[in-house]
């Protein structure tokens, strides 16, 4: 099994490879976006998917699953009034509302 951090609140353990894959995301730009899922059996959070660097929200937005929830990470660039380029991280939770 693979090394996991326990999440202080929750019970719930996060695997190595999403810590792993947010640190290469944030410091090496290496990824566009982490979906993460949560294994209900095993209590564990999981990559479910990753984005390549030359992707786009559009992307991450047809990986999500219509019928299940997931969390997500999105390393937005943008560039300022100020000709400067920035790049910012957002959370998204993802979750689905069933129809009636």
């Amino acid at each position: 099994m693979a090394m996991a951090f326990k999440m202080a609140t929750t019970g719930m353990w996060v695997t190595e490879e999403c810590k792993n894959s947010f640190m290469e995301m944030k410091w090496k730009k290496v990824h566009r976006y982490i979906v993460f899922k949560i294994d209900e059996g095993s209590k564990l959070v999981t990559v479910d998917k990753v984005g390549a660097a030359g992707e786009g929200y559009d992307d991450l937005a047809a990986s999500l699953p219509e019928d299940d929830c997931r969390y997500a990470v999105f390393d937005f660039d943008f560039v300022t009034v100020d000709n400067c380029r920035k790049s910012k991280i957002f959370f998204i939770a993802w979750s689905v509302t069933p129809t009636p």
